[in-house]
């Protein structure tokens, strides 16, 4: 997969035809804390509080016009994702019907039902939940929205065509990753750019499938996934994205769940921006790797900011939630 800058500023024009572009800062608060100079890029700031938005207006646009029939969509998610594709789907006149796991995140929710998503609760994880979605879309006559897809990805790299446009000499810039679509967009926008930037993936060590898959030279499922970076949560890689980071990223860090509750404190603290896990995670793989980067130029994604209530609570309070 690669797509040429001309592709991505024509995703980038539909994108912001239903989404403000997102801002990025470099913040002195965090440059004293990393020791580089520190890009945020504001995906925390979207219509929906997550990058995925932007791959959702992307796909629900390419259903409309491949499958002009369609009258819905069935996909799993964490909450972002099911957030995005619930408040496209909808305002295209398709219904949504979104699984997530048993246990998943109360605000999330019920912030996918507000978009108008109907959402089922099937499985232990999201892997199980992606299961049933797959089932149900073909029993029922929906489009199954997949965890990657072309179309997401082309719409997901809007956030890196706009961060290395902004900052062309970014050093390197940290994603974190799931299912891959984030880092995947962040390689393809650098690449259809002509950038050296260097990109890092970041995953839980509780969810390190697609570390040990590249660590391994093939695809590594895990045997759980359990960590409260809700969007980092994935057992099963991704033969597709597998292929992209695994050559275009130059290493994967994983970090601890203490480790990304410090970097939520820190986003809070020094810069008054909300966090959930997995966009917490870049910045607590930069405080990890302070020493590596001194000096130099870096970018991190802040995914989201769809962190449940009590979890914030426990983590302010120099906790780390449990699950």
């Amino acid at each position: 997969m690669q797509f040429t800058a001309d592709e991505l500023r024509d995703a980038h024009a539909l994108v912001t035809r239903h989404m403000a572009p997102t801002p990025q800062y470099a913040w002195p608060q965090l440059a004293a804390r990393t020791g580089c100079e520190t890009w945020v890029k504001h995906e925390n700031h979207t219509a929906t509080g997550a990058f995925k938005l932007r791959g959702a207006i992307t796909f629900i646009d390419w259903v409309r016009r491949e499958y002009p029939q369609a009258r819905g969509i069935c996909t799993a998610t964490r909450g972002n994702h099911g957030q995005g594709q619930a408040r496209q789907a909808v305002a295209a006149g398709l219904i949504a019907k979104v699984y997530v796991p048993r246990g998943n995140s109360v605000e999330k929710n019920a912030a996918m039902r507000a978009f108008g998503a109907e959402v089922v609760e099937h499985g232990d994880d999201f892997d199980e939940a992606r299961e049933e979605a797959y089932r149900v879309a073909e029993a029922e006559g929906l489009v199954i929205v997949p965890p990657f897809h072309r179309e997401l990805v082309r719409g997901v790299a809007t956030y890196g065509l706009e961060l290395l446009t902004a900052v062309p000499d970014l050093d390197t810039v940290y994603v974190a990753i799931g299912c891959g679509s984030g880092i995947c967009g962040t390689i393809l926008a650098r690449d259809a750019l002509g950038l050296k930037t260097e990109i890092v993936g970041v995953v839980s060590e509780n969810a390190a499938t697609a570390k040990l898959s590249v660590e391994a030279g093939r695809l590594v499922e895990t045997n759980s996934a359990a960590t409260f970076a809700d969007g980092m949560s994935v057992r099963v890689p991704v033969q597709a994205a597998y292929d992209i980071y695994s050559k275009g990223a130059s290493r994967i860090v994983s970090v601890s769940d203490a480790e990304v509750a410090e970097a939520i404190r820190a986003y809070y603290r020094d810069i008054h921006n909300l966090a959930e896990g997995a966009g917490a995670a870049p910045l607590a793989a930069l405080m990890q790797e302070r020493e590596r980067m001194a000096g130099k130029t870096v970018g991190v994604i802040l995914g989201g900011g769809n962190i449940d209530t009590d979890w914030f609570v426990t983590v302010m309070s120099g906790g780390v939630p449990v699950v």
